[in-house]
């Protein structure tokens, strides 16, 4: 069968996997399989179980709006959330049972401030989940009011990316007993409740919780005991020290493992670590590993459900399992006090989501650059693969596998990078592309985005610079010096990649980016003239605007900028890329949603505006209701749309074939930005 390029479309012909949940006795895997529906523009789930000794798929259900699959302990029962009775448009979400082995589904609980994280008690009598409830002491009418009706706002929060606006919101935990369907709420407060996981005796809940709305990302562990939830408040373990993104009972209770900063050292650089602590208050804190790497998966990729990876451990046995993010791959280890930690899963993939049976068994959710998300198994050391999901895509599609290699940087740091291009035997147009974060990665994932570029001639060249996840915190830490060092690692890239490729032609660069990828572009093309083209996504234009507007903006800002508006302002000024808006030449593609509210849309207005008052060429582009996280789970056609206009707009300005050489002037070493 002859393979044919790849198109934006193409979207539709992939399928992505999600929370993988054993059966008590290990011989089953619950997973939620996904796919985008082209006439709903929405995304199907149903649910599958499959045999963990690799003989065989069952499709467990087939409307396309389940998902979230975790069976009772007892093994008697499936729970599943769904949209299944639901209209499009339609607020919340609903919690059903399925008997094993061939019941019919039972819907437990509707609500409309939705269900999340459904998870079963050990003795498979209640469910517990989180849930919105309005804050204490707001207008309990509002909940009836229409859309239109005015925001009365009081404290810190105004809205949260994907979310909307959260002013007068809180999400708390819930359970629900299984055969009477009685509902309690087990935490109230001016709080948000995080992650949770009952004790394996099923007498106390832990969970995360966020009380500073000034300091949001700081978490601390509290445990309730659940028979005497409405007579004792929950017991607070930590002391505001500490982000923390998942926590793990010991299989006796006596402890719990932590993932998380503690102190965070370098700010938002901070790499995480796996902490140990009883749960009591004021408890001493011991950190069980001393990799300098993160225990989370930050690496990109726009083939999965969700848009971030996994930073989920487990406790199973003696063990601790935990995922670490190493230069461009993601890998799974397991350690214990006083043990070196040992690498259970490596390769150069992505682990993005996992879950360990009671006897050790480990099933797994990876992908590759080249590859999609297929479900494995690792048992003892036997790995195998369970699924072939994505089998269609690879005897259709011509893939073009990446090429990494290494450089090393004028101030002597290496750095990881990889090129894609279909035809090496002529130069070709080519896209530096920079991810966001700063603190993401790229690496060993699949990018149907690049993969476009490449299929229509593009030479895609992309590296993680400094301020990159998967190393060192001084590698990650740019805090204060955003355009610095991380600005020199962009063009020393194109410079080393130019000399080592001949297919790159560095005569027809562009340059693109989301989030800080945005910032960068913003900032690059008001630093140098090499780039003919750009395309800056939901980017930064100004710190002062991001400050008041972002849902992260105050704090974030003071953290990776140093400073805040009313300190200094000029350190801000310096630092924002709209203030050498006078310098940019390069026309500039701006693409932003409306309803971004991580990097708003006065990001890209504000841009837009100066530019066209300069009379530089450029054009904006806006989605509605589409938020931060358009390129990896917005609505398809939307994706689609937005794949075509970088192609548009890279299309007018690259595809032009190379002057002769005669023609080409001398330029300066690409290592040397221009003066400002």
């Amino acid at each position: 069968m002859q393979k044919r390029p790849i198109q934006p479309e193409d979207l539709f012909k992939y399928r992505t996997i999600s929370r993988p949940d054993f059966s008590p006795d290990g011989q089953a895997i619950a997973i939620s399989v996904h796919q985008a529906n082209k006439e709903e523009n929405l995304y199907n789930s149903d649910i599958a179980t499959v045999n963990s000794d690799g003989s065989g798929v069952t499709r467990f259900t087939y409307g396309g709006k389940d998902s979230s699959p975790r069976f009772s302990p007892d093994g008697k029962s499936v729970l599943f959330l769904s949209r299944r009775t639901m209209e499009k448009e339609e607020k919340g979400n609903e919690l059903y049972l399925m008997s094993l082995p061939s019941g019919q589904p039972r819907r437990l609980l509707k609500r409309k401030e939705g269900i999340e994280g459904a998870t079963w008690s050990p003795d498979s009598k209640v469910i517990y989940f989180l849930s919105k409830v309005l804050d204490e002491g707001e207008d309990k009418g509002e909940k009836e009011k229409d859309k239109d009706a005015e925001k009365v706002v009081k404290g810190m929060r105004l809205w949260f990316n994907g979310e909307g606006f959260v002013h007068n919101v809180r999400m708390h935990l819930f359970s629900i007993n299984v055969a009477s369907g009685n509902l309690t709420q087990l935490t109230s407060g001016d709080f948000d409740v995080g992650t949770f996981h009952p004790s394996n005796s099923g007498k106390n809940v832990a969970y995360l919780a966020s009380t500073d709305d000034m300091k949001p990302y700081i978490a601390d562990l509290f445990v309730l005991d659940v028979n005497s939830a409405r007579e004792r408040p929950a017991e607070k373990v930590t002391k505001s020290d500490m982000e923390l993104s998942d926590f793990a009972w010991s299989p006796d209770d006596r402890q719990i493992a932590l993932n998380g900063n503690y102190h965070l050292p370098k700010g938002f650089a901070s790499n995480s670590h796996v902490f140990i602590v009883e749960p009591r208050e004021n408890s001493d804190i011991s950190r069980i590993e001393s990799i300098d790497l993160s225990k989370a998966n930050s690496l990109n990729s726009d083939c999965r459900q969700a848009p971030h990876g996994s930073a989920a451990i487990y406790w199973r046995g003696d063990f601790v399992y935990y995922l670490q993010a190493e230069g461009g791959s993601v890998r799974l280890y397991k350690t214990k006090p006083g043990m070196e930690p040992e690498l259970l899963l490596g390769g150069d993939r992505s682990i993005e989501d996992y879950t360990v049976s009671q006897d050790g068994k480990v099933a797994f959710v990876s992908m590759d650059s080249s590859h999609l998300q297929e479900l494995r198994v690792l048992e003892g050391r036997d790995e195998r693969q369970l699924t072939n999901f994505n089998d269609n895509v690879y005897q259709e599609l011509e893939i073009v596998p990446p090429e990494h290699f290494s450089f090393k940087a004028s101030d002597g740091a290496s750095i990881d990078a990889w090129v894609i291009a279909k035809d090496k035997t002529k130069k070709n147009p080519t896209i530096v592309y920079i991810h966001g974060g700063p603190k993401t990665a790229f690496g060993n994932s699949y990018m149907h985005e690049f993969q476009i570029f490449a299929s229509k001639g593009y030479a895609v060249l992309y590296a993680n610079i400094r301020g990159s996840d998967g190393y060192s915190e001084d590698f990650a830490d740019i805090r204060g010096h955003y355009g610095e060092r991380d600005f020199q690692d962009v063009l020393e890239l194109v410079e080393r990649a130019s000399q080592t490729f001949r297919f790159i032609d560095k005569e027809r660069l562009g340059i693109a980016g989301g989030s800080y990828g945005g910032f960068m572009t913003n900032w690059a093309v008001g630093h140098t003239e090499i780039f003919k083209a750009a395309v800056t996504d939901r980017s930064i234009a100004s710190w002062e605007s991001f400050f008041g507007t972002s849902d992260i903006g105050p704090y974030f800002t003071i953290d990776q900028i140093g400073s805040d508006p009313f300190a200094a302002r000029s350190q801000l000024e310096k630092m924002s890329p709209i203030t050498y808006a006078t310098k940019i030449k390069t026309p500039v593609l701006i693409i932003h949603s409306t309803e971004d509210y991580r990097c708003w849309m006065v990001e890209g207005l504000q841009l837009y505006t100066a530019l066209k008052y300069l009379g530089k060429e450029v054009e904006m582009v806006l989605f509605p209701e589409e938020n931060h996280d358009l390129s990896r789970v917005g609505k398809p056609k939307h994706r689609i749309a937005r794949a075509n206009h970088y192609l548009r707009w890279f299309d007018k300005y690259l595809m032009q074939e190379t002057q002769p050489k005669s023609q080409i002037s001398t330029a300066p070493t690409l290592a040397e930005p221009r003066k400002t």
